[in-house]
């Protein structure tokens, strides 16, 4: 096997071979010269410096394009689901976090969409966040009551179509969609679909506790489900109910 030779080692033989041969008033240096046309030979003390210099360069820097992008970063929404005539609360110093049905994660900056009463209402939409800097990239909860448990799978994303157009499109024009079947460590029951269509991509959990039916809804533009696949993967399993 080679013997690995640092390039300390390296210089101190070269230097200790030329101290045997030149006088002892005269020392041994090693330098780099400044002038870019006059270059040290390969072989010489000189030359390795150099080369292990430029070697520790090339690792120390990183490109830009090569550098990991920093991890993403997330808050808990607290969701109370509570009914259009109660929408708006009483007041008080009730928390939301006490009294939360369900919670999910929300990346950091991306801003909560109000909902209207009329929306809670008609749709059932609880709560919704989106990119702002794409609007269609979006994670939103809907509700509805009097479910004690599921319908089977396509019935329940059937009827789910019904009142939300976005999904009656993105199903329409769907190159794949699955469903499966999991159950948290309590033993609830969540139906999760994943619809693949040509212009974007959805991610939904569905479940019923507290006598009611709770899907949460994870839709993006392609362009964006390819590049924050990951992300959005996250928050769509981040969603279970509490307190049931």
């Amino acid at each position: 096997m080679a013997a690995s030779l640092s390039p300390s080692t390296i210089l101190s033989s070269t230097a200790a071979a030329k101290s045997a041969q030149a006088p002892l008033t005269v020392a041994t240096k090693t330098h780099i010269s400044a002038h870019p046309n006059k270059h040290p030979s390969p072989g010489s003390a000189a030359g390795l410096a150099a080369t292990a210099l430029a070697a520790a360069t090339v690792l120390a820097t990183v490109p830009p394009s090569l550098a990991e992008s920093p991890p993403a970063t997330y808050r808990v929404y607290y969701g109370t689901a509570a009914s259009a005539a109660n929408y708006g609360g009483y007041g008080g110093n009730a928390s939301k976090q006490d009294t939360a049905e369900y919670v999910y994660d929300v990346p950091e900056g991306w801003k909560e969409r109000l909902v209207s009463k009329v929306e809670k209402g008609t749709n059932g939409t609880d709560s919704e966040f989106c990119n702002p800097k794409k609007r269609t990239e979006k994670e939103y909860l809907t509700f509805l009551a009097g479910f004690r448990q599921l319908a089977p799978k396509d019935a329940v994303l059937n009827n789910l179509a019904l009142s939300d157009v976005e999904l009656q499109d993105l199903i329409a024009s769907a190159d794949n969609i699955s469903s499966v079947e999991k159950k948290d460590e309590k033993g609830q029951l969540y139906y999760v679909y994943e619809i693949d269509g040509v212009g974007a991509h959805s991610l939904i959990s569905v479940t019923c506790a507290n006598n009611k039916l709770y899907a949460h809804f994870v839709n993006a533009p392609a362009p964006e489900w390819n590049r924050d696949q990951e992300t959005l993967r996250h928050i769509h399993e981040s969603f279970k109910t509490v307190g049931s």
